[in-house]
């Protein structure tokens, strides 16, 4: 056992590796700490595997994994968790915006008594649209997944068997954090600083944001099914009122041709409804059938040990 693994998942990071890893490796070095660097490259296509073979022959404490196909920065850490041995594990991203200067204040809050720590950045130097998207998202997850803080990111400081047991999930569609919030409550967070990008653009999209975003409501949360619930249960009644109305005017005389307004509006009304309910139901169907095929959460191709 040691007493630091650092997991960093790899996606098209080729121009920022070697410099992340000449800081790390210092920072480490510094705290007097045993430690391992685990780089999970997944497949971004790039020259990343190179420079990671590269690191990983000059230096003995670094190891190179490589996914067989691109399973998604979530799958890439938890297998990274999987491969470490270190009683605590670091988690940060390949792209510099997170110092890794700021270990040591998220190491010695956990060593206070915590099993998870963030490290949360008050102001991000995202572009606008991404970050206002993220308020958006986060105070959504916190109606539906109240257990889950708002100050969630991939800057944090893990108990080792809290990080490994996250294998043990077999969800298709995996979510560290959301996770991390089921098998612990003991958790603190540090202030850091967000530094802008040196190296590429951000491999995040709006849509890959928005199916990440849709992943987390279905898969750690019933308030889509709630709200479907409540939306027939309210177009029900819409069109129980609506029929009275109808049946009152036609005994009184206030019917005199059937009006084709009408009948199309209740048409679009209850046929829109009815099928943003079953698009819903869909997807936990969908989610269901997905895992119900044990389909594997990753798969390694290469370990850069295999090369030595």
């Amino acid at each position: 056992m040691i007493d630091v693994s650092v997991v960093i998942p790899v996606y098209r990071s080729q121009d920022s590796l070697r410099e992340l890893h000449q800081r790390l490796t210092k920072v480490l070095i510094s705290q007097k700490l045993s430690y391992e660097i685990l780089f999970i490259e997944d497949c971004g296509g790039d020259n990343s595997w190179e420079v990671i073979t590269e690191l990983a022959e000059s230096d003995s404490m670094v190891q190179g994994i490589r996914l067989s196909k691109n399973f998604g920065q979530h799958a890439a850490t938890i297998c990274g968790f999987s491969y470490s041995k270190g009683r605590w594990v670091f988690t940060l991203d390949d792209d510099l915006e997170q110092a890794p200067e700021y270990f040591p204040d998220l190491y010695n809050k956990a060593l206070q008594g915590y099993d998870l720590v963030y490290g949360v950045n008050s102001v991000r130097n995202h572009k606008s649209w991404r970050n206002i998207s993220s308020r958006i998202s986060r105070w959504l997850f916190n109606i539906a997944v109240p257990s889950l803080i708002d100050s969630y990111n991939s800057y944090r400081v893990i108990r080792g068997d809290i990080a490994r047991a996250l294998v043990r999930f077999e969800s298709p569609f995996p979510f560290v954090d959301g996770y991390l919030f089921w098998l612990t409550n003991r958790y603190e967070t540090v202030e850091i600083s967000h530094d802008s990008r040196s190296y590429g653009v951000s491999n995040y999209t709006f849509r890959k944001l928005l199916t990440h975003t849709i992943n987390i409501f279905v898969t750690f949360s019933d308030l889509p099914l709630r709200m479907a619930t409540w939306i027939g249960l309210g177009t029900f009644t819409l069109g129980m009122v609506w029929l009275m109305i109808i049946v009152l005017q036609y005994f009184f005389g206030g019917i005199s041709v059937a009006g084709y307004s009408s009948i199309m509006a209740s048409i679009l009304i209850f046929g829109g409804v009815q099928l943003l309910v079953l698009g819903i139901f869909g997807e936990y169907l969908g989610r269901m059938n997905f895992k119900s095929s044990q389909k594997p959460l990753f798969l390694v191709g290469q370990i850069t040990e295999d090369s030595k």
